[in-house]
């Protein structure tokens, strides 16, 4: 078992990077504001979902795989370019809402958690990012390695959640003042598209 001093400073390391600008708490963010509070919410547990993904990767070395090879980043790096797109496409082309945002969280939901899983793991740069930051707080002398990487990646989970469904409450407000406004409704759809877009060139381009 990780030492509680350890564990802490983890934590906030943790919280730290995720405040810190980065693909996933923009991503969360567009979608708050396009959608709403609870949107946001559901892309937070579909990426903590991600993490749980990555964790196992790391834990279980398949994250060295990636960082081996360059086809298996490329792949992987591309798919979630061409997802991106996907999401920018579909936020260019919504309309004005004519139903109320219950109902669309309601029906919207599972398709949120699903889009947050997979913007997820379909960046490799998380992945290599756990591989090198989660080893500095593993110490072969506190036990099993692998359950201290599952510890770690347990917390660094909470502090997303922690921090990205505050990021999710605070833009979601901000996207329900407009809300009623036909023009401000395509403008923050406008807005999430460029941003999907945005991540996806940042993505492609990306290099390991």
């Amino acid at each position: 078992m990780i030492d509680y001093n350890v564990l802490l400073a983890f934590f906030v390391t943790s919280v730290i990077l995720a405040l810190s600008p980065g693909p996933d708490n923009l991503f969360v963010i567009a979608q708050s504001a396009q959608k709403g509070r609870m949107a946001g919410l559901f892309v937070t547990l579909g990426l903590a979902t991600g993490l749980i993904g990555h964790t196992t990767a790391v834990a279980f070395g398949l994250a060295a795989i990636v960082r081996a090879s360059t086809l298996a980043f490329s792949i992987l790096k591309f798919m979630g370019a061409a997802y991106l797109l996907y999401l920018a496409w579909q936020a260019f082309k919504t309309g004005v809402s004519t139903v109320s945002k219950a109902d669309v969280e309601i029906l919207s939901r599972g398709n949120l958690y699903r889009r947050g899983i997979i913007m997820n793991l379909t960046n490799p740069k998380v992945s290599l990012f756990f591989m090198a930051f989660l080893p500095q707080f593993v110490d072969p002398r506190h036990g099993s390695m692998m359950l201290q990487f599952f510890q770690l990646g347990g917390v660094f989970i909470m502090a997303t959640l922690f921090v990205f469904s505050i990021i999710s409450i605070l833009a979601g407000g901000i996207g329900e003042k407009f809300s009623n406004s036909p023009l401000s409704q395509k403008i923050v759809n406008r807005f999430a598209a460029m941003v999907f877009i945005g991540l996806a060139v940042k993505l492609a381009l990306s290099e390991r």
